[in-house]
Parts: structure tokens; sequence; C-alpha cells
């Protein structure tokens, strides 16, 4: 297993919710250092089947040999098309990690990390043409403040957009160290860190669209999954995880859940963890990425 690219976040659990069939058909649609894939595929017999998404090249080359694996070089927000293309109309469970691999963040030329001076680029795919270069520069002010404020929740967002858009009249804003010089009278002292983890995320968020891919994904789960088929997500801020448990709870985004004319509520899922599980005492010792997780798990139902 390749634990130094990413080491997978509350295995066991994510296992156990997914409630594996040995001859099922399965999705982890972020494969990344496929940690969470080869423990699945390992609970698989010769007839089951993984497929794997993941849009990051680097992926590529964590990809499995064995004849029950297909990895899928693109963004899970396409999931259910191609999945038709490998034929496949159906499954039995469906995994998602959300949080951004620890190899994306511990390779510095990719400018997820604040640990490291590099290029802002922060693109999952690394061909998209908006990266975070060209956020900070061409964005006008109120959409700066917009995505600080909304994906960052940072409480200065205004002012900090207006920072930022002062600054790059006198010279662009193209790496790490830039960014952090031009906002550091904006960051509260001692809190340093958490304030550029806030502002790389909603960074990150942006260049990768990824509420609209979550959204987009979870959407389409509704028709990929079999009745009893598992939906297993784990998030790593509240933004993700207030969209995957209203979907979970009601099968839409917000407002209240439909009823039908009797009045009985029409939901595609049943809850099966009816509070977000969280990472064990001794993982939280062993890996600092779990300490943000929350696991939430749903089943399909006809």
């Amino acid at each position: 297993m390749n634990r130094v690219y990413h080491v997978p976040v509350m295995l066991a659990e994510c296992m156990d919710a997914l409630a594996i069939k040995e001859d099922g058909v399965y999705v982890d649609v972020t494969f990344g250092g496929g940690g969470h894939s080869r423990e699945l595929l390992s609970r698989l017999g010769v007839n089951g089947r993984l497929i794997a998404f993941d849009q990051d090249p680097d992926a590529v080359r964590n990809a499995i040999d064995d004849p029950r694996f297909t990895l899928v070089q693109h963004n899970f927000r396409f999931l259910r098309n191609n999945l038709r293309l490998l034929g496949v109309m159906k499954v039995d469970g469906i995994l998602a990690d959300l949080g951004v691999s620890s190899h994306q963040f511990d390779s510095a030329e990719r400018g997820f990390s604040i640990r490291y001076d590099a290029d802002l680029d922060m693109r999952m795919d690394r061909v998209g043409d908006v990266d975070a270069k060209k956020v900070l520069n061409s964005y006008a002010e109120e959409d700066l403040h917009r995505i600080f404020g909304m994906y960052g929740e940072i409480q200065n967002a205004k002012t900090l957009a207006k920072t930022i858009v002062t600054a790059r009249l006198t010279a662009p804003i193209d790496t790490v160290e830039q960014l952090k010089e031009v906002v550091k009278k904006h960051v509260p002292r001692g809190k340093e860190n958490k304030y550029h983890a806030q502002l790389f995320q909603a960074l990150r968020i942006e260049v990768n669209k990824e509420l609209e891919a979550l959204q987009d994904f979870l959407e389409q789960t509704v028709q990929v999954l079999k009745s009893e088929g598992r939906l297993v997500v784990m998030s790593y801020h509240s933004l993700e995880d207030r969209l995957v448990k209203n979907f979970m709870q009601k099968g839409k985004f917000k407002g209240e859940v439909e009823k039908d004319f009797f009045g009985n509520e029409i939901k595609p899922f049943k809850v099966i963890s009816r509070k977000a599980i969280v990472a064990g005492e001794e993982e939280l010792q062993l890996n600092n990425r779990s300490r943000s997780a929350k696991l939430r798990v749903a089943e399909r139902e006809e």
C-alpha cells in the first residue's frame, strides 16, 4: 500500500459502512493513493468489481494491477456517464473521501500547501484553465469577498478581498510567499496557520469547483446505486458536510423533504449514520488529517 502518498482515513469504518458483498460492484470516486481501494478489493471475491475515479494524473502511478479493478481518469461529477461507458448501470456501493491527498499537499509545485513557496496553482487535474493565480489576479473584488467568506469562512473576507485587489495593481500575486506577504497584516497573531489554511481552502474550492462537482456527484448516486446500495462519504469541512448531510436526509441540498399526495416523505436514502462518524482516539494520534473528518452513511431506498 502506498502509505507515503496518502494514509487512508477511517479505513475500517469506511469498509464497515459499505457492507461489502463478495460479488458486488463498487466505486471509489476518490482513488488518490489507493488505500481505500486496495482494502476494498481485498474483501471482494473473484466476481467482484471495483471502479475508481481520479482526475489527478499523479494518481495513475498507484493504479492496481488486478483484473477486477478499473481506474477512470475523470472527475467524479461524470460518474454516471463513465459507468455507462464501462457497461455498468447499477452498483452496490459508492465511497467518496473528499480530502486533498497528503501527496498533493506534499508536492510543493502543486501550490496546495502553505508550507512551501511555489506557483499558486491548486488545480486537481492540472489541465483546467483556471488556477489560483487567475482567481487572485483577475476576479472582481466582490467575487473574492464571496469566495473567502463562503468557502474559507474567513471573518475579515471583505477587507482581505480589497487588500488583494489593491496589491495586484502594483504586481501580480503569483506565488505562495507573495500571497502570504500581501495578506499578513490581516492575519490574527498566533493563528497564522489556521488563517492561511482557510484562505487556501477557499481558493482550492473555487479553482476546482468542488462544491458544484460534489452536488453533481451526489445527485447521480440516486440513479447509480442499487436498492440497499450504500453511499459512504467522508468530508473535511462544514460546507461539504452540510451538503452531504442534507442530501442523505432529504434527497436535496436545501428546503424541506418532498411529500406525496398522502403526506409520505419522498426521499431516495435511508440514513444509516444519524450522527457523523468520527475517527477514534488511536487514529487521531497517528494521523493528524483524521481530526476534521466526518463520515456519513446512507442506504438507497426504492
